[in-house]
């Protein structure tokens, strides 16, 4: 099977720091694959280079054939760029919904601004896809009337919606109230079921540890474990991995 995500000798300095340093790595179609390590470890840092928010300072990113060198440059380096944003889907800390927009105006505005999706087309696939994460009913409210995991569901119909390839999550339940992060976590349960590849950078241990096909640890700019989950929460093999693991225990009980 030819992997839908690849990156290659991926390295990204802000200044002199060198914040990831030559990460390799391939995702297989329909592989779910969840993120974890300390914080400044460098997970969010990956994800946003996949999608070039960041730009990488070395290396390759491949997403669904579309290939992008670092080292690219001028008007068809960035068309290359846009063509792998058309294929990712991202879902960040915070919801990034626009105030001024309905629910379904939010969720209606890439496919038709972006894609040139006819906008009838684009509300009958954001109402299914609204539908999925259990908000049709809220499709004509306004943000400030959603609670965070509304918000937040919103922002992942939002981002179906594009019709990607490939979701990217970047530690999608952090801005959330205790409450609240089971509602999001079910809807992630869910597109994950149905198929999408997915990139969840995450603190959730249990998540991690029940949906993904491989968890991936990040030590310092580097992967430092990269196995099943549950050889990993069984049988962590870096001093790091232990000692994260054994925080998330300690704060289990």
């Amino acid at each position: 099977m030819t992997a839908i995500v690849k990156i290659s000798n991926l390295d990204k300095y802000f200044g002199r720091l060198q914040v990831l340093k030559n990460i390799s790595l391939e995702i297989q179609p329909r592989e779910v694959v969840c993120l974890i390590g300390r914080s400044g470890s460098g997970k969010s840092t990956l994800l946003r280079c996949i999608n070039f928010l960041e730009e990488p300072s070395h290396g390759t990113i491949e997403v669904d054939g579309v290939q992008v060198e670092s080292s690219g440059k001028g008007k068809e380096h960035r068309q290359l760029i846009h063509d792998v944003r058309l294929k990712t889907g991202m879902v960040f800390q915070e919801f990034n919904l626009f105030p001024h927009l309905s629910v379904l105006d939010n969720v209606i505005e890439g496919p038709v601004t972006v894609k040139g999706m006819d906008s009838n087309q684009a509300i009958a696939l954001a109402e299914e896809n609204l539908d999925s994460v259990g908000l049709l009913f809220k499709k004509d409210e306004y943000p400030n009337r959603l609670s965070g995991g509304q918000k937040q569901r919103v922002a992942i119909a939002r981002a179906l919606t594009m019709q990607p390839r490939v979701m990217l999550f970047d530690e999608p339940t952090s801005a959330l109230d205790p409450e609240l992060i089971g509602e999001v976590l079910n809807v992630m349960k869910k597109v994950a079921k149905d198929g999408m590849t997915m990139l969840v950078v995450t603190h959730e241990m249990g998540f991690a540890r029940e949906v993904a096909d491989r968890v991936l640890v990040m030590g310092e700019g580097e992967i430092i474990e990269d196995a099943n989950p549950q050889d990993l929460f069984n049988n962590p093999k870096d001093p790091r991995t232990k000692a994260l693991i054994d925080r998330y225990r300690i704060g289990e009980q």
